[in-house]
């Protein structure tokens, strides 16, 4: 009886030292970051869509205007290739909405990638939910084969909805970073060689025997023209030196950065950085502006240049407007006179 109590006795710190054990895992097990767990899954896209499906309007008819020849049906017979479809290729918009997760974006790219279109712009973004993404993708085809690429987008599992915002009334803006010299287009390729601060490039250069031999020529036909003044003013009128003294290289820099600073206001620009050779300018515009701006500036001399894709949201109709008055941000009669240059 002695024994057994005091086997029992033996036993009960080992138990409370496994029960310790177990509880600081446990507490240890709690404190491990975990990612926040998602609302969704994709399989949600799928519920929504088999709840809002409707029958689909039918394919645009793809146009051909003439009936085929005999040589043109014998060619077909032989070789299975049918007629091109003279339908007008134009540019297209079309706003995606996916579940936020990996491998989406290369779903989605490698479907278009697969009926060969070549996407002009994409930009993908999270929305104010957390697990819906937006993307939007500007690409040049035809209106049947553009539809058919966007039905079968949106039949993919992890994608809600795939809008089409080509005829519709859109606002569409494009970012633009561009980082101009203001040191003129005679300095772009020494600035280009000159490292990350885009300074010229300085670097005395080794005279090959060939270029000291030409300067020693020049030297002594100088000296020539010593005991002739008249010469000598001739010649330096003649080789104007392109060396800049420093008030001038000053004058230089402010002149440009005030003109690409007054360009940049006439295009709802700013310049967001300014450093010793060079200015930073930022501009949200749609492309053809944003465009237009890149060719004025190009003249400075441009170091780099980053372009996001286009950002479209269609416009909200206004309550007891007619669609003429409605204001367009496309058409209506604009006075050349008040637009910017470009």
């Amino acid at each position: 009886m002695a024994s057994l109590l005091l086997s029992r006795a033996c036993s009960l710190p080992r138990a409370s030292a496994v029960r310790t054990l177990k509880w600081s895992a446990t507490l240890r097990a709690d404190k491990i970051p975990h990612p926040p767990k998602n609302v969704d899954d994709s399989t949600s896209a799928l519920d929504y869509k088999r709840t809002q499906r409707t029958r689909p309007p039918p394919l645009p008819a793809m146009d051909l205007p003439r009936s085929r020849t005999a040589e043109e049906a014998v060619t077909n017979i032989l070789y299975n290739t049918p007629p091109p479809s003279l339908q007008p290729f134009k540019k297209h918009v079309l706003n995606c909405l996916v579940q936020n997760e990996p491998g989406v974006l290369s779903r989605v790219s490698g479907i278009l990638a697969g009926r060969g279109f070549n996407i002009d712009s994409l930009v993908v973004c999270s929305t104010e939910i957390r697990d819906l993404s937006r993307m939007c993708i500007v690409l040049s085809g035809q209106d049947g084969v553009v539809e058919q690429a966007r039905r079968q987008l949106e039949d993919l599992v992890p994608v809600w909805a795939v809008l089409d915002y080509t005829d519709t009334r859109t606002i569409n803006r494009e970012l633009l970073l561009v980082k101009v010299s203001i040191l003129g287009p005679e300095y772009l390729e020494d600035q280009l060689v000159g490292g990350p601060t885009h300074s010229p490039s300085t670097q005395s250069e080794k005279l090959t025997p060939e270029e000291k031999l030409e300067r020693e020529k020049v030297l002594a036909h100088n000296f020539e023209l010593g005991a002739h003044p008249e010469a000598v003013e001739a010649e330096l009128r003649s080789n104007i030196s392109t060396a800049l003294t420093p008030s001038q290289v000053l004058r230089l820099k402010h002149q440009h950065l005030h003109s690409i600073s007054t360009l940049a206001n006439q295009f709802g620009g700013k310049i967001v950085d300014v450093s010793e050779n060079s200015v930073i300018v930022e501009l949200t515009a749609k492309t053809n502006r944003v465009e237009a701006f890149l060719g004025l500036v190009r003249p400075f001399g441009i170091l780099e240049a980053a372009r996001t894709g286009v950002m479209a949201m269609p416009r909200t109709p206004i309550s007891g407007a007619s669609g003429d008055d409605a204001v367009s941000d496309e058409g209506g009669v604009v006075d050349a006179s008040l637009l910017p240059p470009g």
